[in-house]
């Protein structure tokens, strides 16, 4: 077996890397992003001659493979958690701030709304009666906090 890495060129570097991209596209997430990377720098190391025994070879694959997968996720990975729609997701957040009108009593602050085509769980500090209009102030998950509007 070490007769075989006693072997290695910058081709052998080279296709690792585009086999490494190439399951990438097939969906990694990312993962191998970083080995396909320290893959094609060590195939351009090996061909400068750079870098000669297949010993360090394989330490400059490891090493490199570790700092190009830490700085995708931490550089490349981060564009993705920015959103201009953060509430996208979450339904009960959209909601916040909405007015309606009771269609049930609240028993012990606990009960049930139903707000477009959606059964919604909802808590208040006080029972509420029929026909009292709310605000939605909060969410968790999937309950809504509401409050009864004070009339002006």
């Amino acid at each position: 077996m070490a007769d075989w890495f006693s072997t290695l060129t910058q081709w052998h570097w080279l296709s690792l890397g585009l086999v490494l991209f190439i399951l990438e596209i097939f969906g990694a997430s990312g993962f191998l992003i970083g080995l396909a990377l320290a893959s094609f720098v060590l195939a351009g190391l090996t061909a400068m001659e750079l870098v000669t025994n297949w010993q360090y070879q394989l330490l400059w694959f490891a090493l490199l493979g570790v700092v190009f997968t830490v700085l995708y996720w931490r550089v490349f990975r981060s564009f993705n958690r920015n959103t201009d729609e953060p509430l996208l997701n979450d339904r009960g957040a959209q909601l916040i701030g909405r007015k309606f009108q009771l269609e049930q009593n609240l028993e012990n602050g606990q009960g049930r709304v139903q707000l477009g085509d959606t059964l919604w769980k909802a808590e208040a500090d006080t029972e509420l009666a029929v026909g009292t209009r709310v605000e939605v102030y909060a969410s968790e998950g999937m309950i809504l906090k509401i409050r009864p509007l004070q009339d002006n």
